[in-house]
């Protein structure tokens, strides 16, 4: 079944919403200069990225040799767990990845099979939200948005 963009879009910012204000995971250990290739693996490459306010940055990476995504959140400054989420779409193919939580230093990995697909894919750190859509697609525009709540 087909899923149209602005559902999508409606859907993930809901998730993100409610998992930002509902979730309860085990805070991920305190790792000052975390890396995406930390969090991810050593395989993945940064393709993308988008600035969480001043707070920290959502990374999209990518693994050419098994055609995976990876998104994670990295806040600029580990210490005490706040809300925070990491969250990948791949809409042709209707399959997701998110992580939600408590974190002191970042959220994620989030992992989803992209090789030829645009993605969707997203991060937040406490009331500070970023999306982007329609991602890594040759040459049409991603949309990105970021909110405060």
């Amino acid at each position: 079944m087909r899923i149209n963009r602005t559902t999508l879009t409606v859907g993930a910012l809901a998730a993100l919403a409610l998992g930002a204000g509902t979730a309860m995971a085990a805070p991920a250990s305190a790792a000052p200069n975390t890396t995406p290739q930390k969090v991810c693996g050593s395989s993945y490459r940064t393709v993308n990225s988008a600035a969480v306010g001043s707070l920290g940055t959502v990374y999209l990476t990518y693994n050419a040799s098994n055609g995976k995504n990876c998104v994670t959140t990295i806040r600029n400054s580990p210490g005490t767990a706040v809300d925070m989420s990491a969250w990948l779409y791949v809409a042709d193919t209707d399959q997701g990845d998110d992580d939600y939580g408590s974190f002191t230093s970042y959220a994620g990995p989030t992992y989803v099979y992209g090789k030829g697909h645009c993605v969707d894919w997203g991060g937040q750190i406490k009331n500070v939200y970023v999306q982007i859509s329609g991602s890594n697609c040759a040459s049409l525009k991603e949309k990105r948005v970021t909110y405060t709540r």
